[in-house]
C-alpha cells in the first residue's frame, strides 16, 4: 500500500473526515491557550477545571440537556470556588486547586457509579471523537474558532498580563477582567474538547504543545506558531493512527504530542551541550 492510499483511504468515510477536522480544531485552540498557560504558570488550573466538569456532564445526562452545558457550568463553578477560597484563606492557590478538582471529580465518579446509562459516560473521561455527532462537531468547531479568534485578537493584552500583571494594571488594563476572561476561555476550550480527548487527556493538550514550543524558541509569535503546528500535526496523525491500529484517538493524539516533546527536549539538550563544547 503506497503513502497516497494510506492518506486517502480514511477520508472516504465521513466519520473519519469529521474526526480529523474536529481534532485539528481542538488541537489548534488548545495549543494557542497552552502558550499563555505555560507563561502564566497555570498548568494545574487547566487540570483542575478539566476534572471539575465531570459531575456537570453526568448531571446534564440525568437532566437530559447537552453535556456541554453541564460541563461549562461546573467549569465556571470550579473557577468561582477556587477564587473565593483563595481570597479568604492563606492557603496557597495550588493547594486550593487540588482540593477543588479532586472533590468535584470524586463527586462525578459517585454520580457515574449510581447512574445507569445507555450512553457510555466513560467516553467523557477519555473521549470518542470517532463517534461524535454532527451537532457536537459543529459546536466544538464553533467554540474552538471563537476562542482562538478572541485570544489572537487580544493576544497583546493577554501576553502583558501573563508576563507582568503589575505593569498591565499601571497602564490601565483591568487585570481582574483579563484574569476571569482567560478563565472563561479556558472553560469553553475544555468543554469543547470533551468528545475529542476527554477530560483526562485534555490537560496534556493544554500543556504539551506550549511546553514543546517553549523549548525551541523564546519569541512568543514563534512559540504560538510552533505550538499550533505541533498540536495540529499530532491531532491528524493521531486520528490516522487510531484508524489503522484500532486504538484510542485521544490517547494517540496525546502520545504523539509527548513524543514530539521528547524530540524537542533531546534537540535542545544536544544543542546546549554542543554550544558549551564549542565555547
Amino acid at each position: 500500500m503506497d503513502i497516497l492510499t494510506l492518506i486517502l483511504e480514511p477520508l472516504q468515510y465521513a466519520f473519519m473526515t469529521k474526526a480529523i477536522m474536529v481534532s485539528a480544531a481542538v488541537g489548534a485552540v488548545c495549543a494557542i491557550l497552552s502558550c499563555f498557560l505555560i507563561l502564566k504558570g497555570w498548568s494545574l488550573l487547566g487540570d483542575a477545571i478539566s476534572h471539575a466538569v465531570l459531575p456537570g456532564v453526568v448531571l446534564a445526562y440525568i437532566i437530559g440537556i447537552p453535556y456541554s452545558i453541564g460541563a461549562f457550568v461546573f467549569a465556571l463553578l470550579a473557577v468561582f470556588i477556587i477564587g473565593v477560597v483563595k481570597s479568604n484563606t492563606k492557603i496557597k492557590e495550588d493547594a486550593v486547586m487540588g482540593i477543588v478538582f479532586t472533590t468535584l471529580f470524586a463527586f462525578g465518579l459517585i454520580l457515574i457509579s449510581r447512574t445507569v446509562s445507555s450512553v457510555d459516560l466513560m467516553h467523557v473521561l477519555f473521549g470518542y471523537v470517532l463517534g461524535i455527532s454532527d451537532a457536537a462537531a459543529l459546536y466544538t468547531m464553533i467554540a474552538a474558532g471563537a476562542v482562538a479568534l478572541v485570544v489572537l485578537a487580544f493576544r497583546r493584552t493577554l501576553l502583558l498580563y501573563c508576563f507582568d500583571p503589575i505593569h498591565a494594571q499601571s497602564i490601565g488594563i483591568s487585570t481582574t477582567l483579563v484574569h476571569y476572561a482567560l478563565l472563561v476561555l479556558l472553560a469553553i476550550t475544555i468543554t469543547a474538547s470533551l468528545q475529542t480527548v476527554g477530560i483526562i487527556l485534555v490537560i496534556a493538550m493544554l500543556i504539551t504543545p506550549g511546553s514543546t514550543a517553549f523549548l525551541l524558541t523564546k519569541r512568543f509569535p514563534a512559540m504560538l506558531a510552533i505550538a499550533v503546528c505541533v498540536s495540529v500535526v499530532s491531532s491528524v496523525i493521531g486520528a490516522y493512527t487510531s484508524y489503522y491500529l484500532d486504538v484510542s484517538t485521544g490517547g494517540s493524539i496525546v502520545f504523539i504530542q509527548s513524543m514530539l516533546f521528547l524530540v524537542a527536549f533531546a534537540y535542545t539538550l544536544l544543542h546546549t551541550r554542543l554550544s558549551i563544547w564549542r565555547a
